[in-house]
């Protein structure tokens, strides 16, 4: 074959670079990435690697916790247990925040008008900034009266009351790390928002046990010194988000002069959110109520409970960055014209996610005392978690399409779509199925643990079932 000197040499199909160098590419960034264009399946992978080891760096938050707070006894996990229960509307609000901004971050990327995008951005951590002051000054003074309105024991609330304050008033450093982490994946820049929660939790996993047990200098907090620890790690994720959004290193540039309320941006965000925050609102409330009816079985319970809880969403978490890509998908390709596009988007990643979730199920099934007596070694609390984890394996794959079609739905601007499902699968279902079973039949803290994935296969058949319909393609954000 003849080649003629001084012709450039044609460049490669994107499809031809090795595995290996598209996953660099993912986790370093890429700012130029059109993600409207070309191969669906390498889209996913590009935004779900870094939101994959992202929501890894989450859940290993509340890993880190229970795993140096569990050495302090059973009283601790509790006390962690039930105030990270009673966070429910907090993470509820950060979380309808997020999808709100998220969705209008993507669809204004898709239509290629990044200003517009930075000022949802903005409109996003005024309204974040303004909860966080609210919530952390009612938590951190009536810390004590929530752990006992949760059933909590004399002891726990003495022991964990310090705990609750701590998490409370930090509660800015919660709202601001998801926000800003929203805003990074809604303008498809989801290495940046991966990279705030490792150097977050770096600090948090080195500052756990120093605080706990009073390492070197640090004083012996106890319980306490885990939220403070969490507390630290997390603040300083955000100080290194506000850093690459003011100096202009990102897809989203903000500025001081921006910071100013537009009325018409901020009721179109609040009004995404607040849809959002109900969509969120019912599972987690929905949680509480769980949480609230296992107290009634005593500490081992909650903590047995709980701790299966933390290892599901260790899994969870990174089945969520799948779920964020295709969010990111959706209002992107919605924003560019290509419903289609949007459609298909969401199809592949609940497959991708299914598959997954799969393999961990099969490990939980397989490994979960193994898994649990890394943690903990009480007695009491081994056969509830090991239980706990075989159940909600057994959800998996259920849980795998749900999270994807309910983020879609949020990524194209629906949001009552998903309120309705919740609503129905939680409130309607679970709650009373839950009640029924432990109390009714007798089963305990078992018949509160097989509610979940009975709800969970609800909601992923009615989430298949809406999305198939198409009214989300519809709708303006």
């Amino acid at each position: 074959m003849q080649t003629e000197i001084g012709v450039a040499p044609q460049p490669q199909p994107e499809g031809s670079k090795s595995l290996w160098k598209s996953l660099v590419e993912a986790i370093r960034g890429s700012a130029g990435r059109d993600y409207t264009t070309g191969s669906i399946d390498r889209a996913i992978f590009m935004l779900s690697v870094p939101m994959v080891l992202e929501m890894c760096m989450e859940s290993l938050f509340g890993v880190v916790d229970i795993f140096w707070v569990a050495k302090l006894g059973k009283d601790a996990m509790t006390a962690a247990a039930l105030t990270e229960a009673t966070l429910a509307i907090l993470f509820a609000v950060a979380m309808g925040l997020s999808i709100g901004t998220t969705a209008i971050v993507a669809r204004r990327t898709g239509e290629k008008r990044p200003e517009q995008a930075s000022v949802a951005a903005v409109q996003g951590i005024l309204a974040a900034t303004a909860v966080s002051v609210i919530v952390g000054i009612l938590g951190f003074f009536y810390a004590p009266h929530i752990l006992q309105l949760m059933g909590a024991s004399a002891h726990v609330v003495e022991q964990g009351q310090g705990f609750t304050r701590t998490i409370y008033g930090g509660s800015a450093t919660i709202l601001l790390l998801f926000l800003l982490n929203a805003v990074f994946r809604g303008s498809g820049d989801p290495a940046t928002a991966m990279r705030s929660l490792w150097l977050a939790n770096a600090i948090n996993i080195v500052l756990n046990p120093l605080l706990i047990f009073g390492i070197g200098p640090f004083p012996a907090m106890g319980v306490t010194g885990s939220a403070v620890g969490t507390t630290i790690g997390r603040g300083v994720g955000v100080l290194y988000q506000l850093y690459i959004l003011y100096g202009g290193q990102g897809r989203i540039k903000i500025s001081a002069g921006q910071f100013r309320l537009d009325t018409e941006v901020m009721g179109r965000l609040l009004k995404l959110s607040l849809g959002a925050f109900l969509q969120y609102l019912i599972p987690t409330g929905s949680w509480t109520a769980l949480v609230r009816m296992t107290a009634t079985f005593g500490s081992a319970s909650v903590a047995g409970y709980s701790l299966a809880v933390r290892i599901l969403i260790f899994a969870l978490l990174p089945s969520w960055g799948m779920s964020n890509a295709a969010a990111t998908l959706v209002g992107q390709n919605l924003g560019a014209g290509k419903p289609d596009r949007a459609e298909a988007s969401a199809w592949r990643a609940g497959f991708f996610n299914m598959v997954f979730l799969g393999i961990v199920g099969a490990v939980f099934l397989i490994f979960a005392p193994s898994l649990v007596g890394w943690f903990v070694q009480d007695t009491e609390v081994q056969p509830i978690a090991i239980t706990a984890l075989r159940l909600f394996a057994a959800g998996n794959v259920f849980y795998a399409y749900g999270m994807v079609l309910a983020q879609s739905f949020s990524g194209a601007g629906d949001t009552q779509t998903p309120i309705y499902m919740n609503f129905f699968c939680y409130w309607m279902l679970q709650i009373p199925l839950a009640y029924v079973l432990a109390f009714k039949i007798g089963l305990e803290t078992k018949g509160v643990l097989l509610a979940v994935p009975i709800a969970e296969a609800a909601l992923a058949v009615t989430s298949i079932v809406l999305f198939r319909r198409g009214k989300w393609k519809l709708k303006e954000v």
